[in-house]
């Protein structure tokens, strides 16, 4: 297997308990560079547990987990650096500019020409003109503009997205298409939860289906029309559970 072939992140046999709950039950995953993954599931699969452990953010309770050839949780320090993070709640500090966001989080990673990073990453998302204004002035699509320029000001191989379209409105949305179609050109490996089927069918290269603690099916876009991803989802959260020895 060539280096571009190579999967970008392994997981296997991953279980993640809260308590008695199970909520993840052997979940075998894999993403390789350039791969844009939808993961998508019903409220309580376990898509966000799964992103956090991917994130080092929470431990599994088993299983094996690599991420850019290093092993969580014990690497998590070096897996945090290629990784970049998008979640509903855009994790930004209100009283500073845009500027100011983004130069905190490059000097934590120390970012070289940072200053110029920050500039092209503002253009990138639409918000240099409104680059000195405080954060907390800004519109919610705005706000998660600026938190994927965050996320990818560090350049990471690694781009994860937990629900970035919760309470955007059409038109914010539309400039959040816009902004993960140019992110995903430039191969970066990103996994994105959503329950919007329609937007992520024509950004994911790749659907997973996580139901009942499992990876319940998988399929390439380019083996799917976007008329039947609605009916491939049903049909994956309603199959019967396997059995397993």
């Amino acid at each position: 297997m060539t280096e571009t072939q190579a999967p970008l992140i392994q997981v296997t046999g991953l279980v993640k308990r809260f308590g008695l709950k199970t909520v993840l039950r052997g979940v075998d995953f894999t993403a390789s560079r350039g791969e844009f993954v939808a993961l998508l599931g019903p409220n309580g699969a376990g898509k966000t547990t799964f992103l956090r452990i991917l994130a080092s953010l929470s431990r599994p309770n088993a299983g094996e987990v690599w991420v850019a050839g290093h092993r969580l949780p014990h690497q998590a320090a070096a897996v945090r650096r290629g990784l970049g993070v998008v979640s509903h709640q855009p994790l930004l500090y209100g009283d500073l500019t845009a500027e100011e966001n983004l130069r905190f989080f490059g000097r934590l990673y120390d970012v070289p020409a940072l200053e110029e990073r920050i500039a092209e990453m503002l253009r990138l998302v639409g918000l240099y003109r409104r680059r000195r204004d405080l954060v907390r002035t800004y519109s919610r699509g705005m706000q998660q503009r600026l938190a994927i320029a965050r996320a990818i000001l560090h350049d990471p191989e690694v781009l994860l997205l937990d629900e970035p379209y919760t309470g955007l409105d059409q038109d914010a949305s539309a400039m959040l298409d816009e902004v993960l179609q140019q992110v995903a050109s430039q191969g970066r490996t990103v996994v994105m939860t959503s329950h919007d089927l329609s937007r992520i069918a024509l950004l994911a290269s790749r659907f997973d289906v996580l139901a009942r603690g499992r990876i319940a099916a998988s399929v390439q876009r380019s083996e799917i029309a976007d008329t039947q991803l609605l009916d491939f989802y049903r049909s994956a959260v309603a199959a019967p559970a396997e059995v397993r020895a």
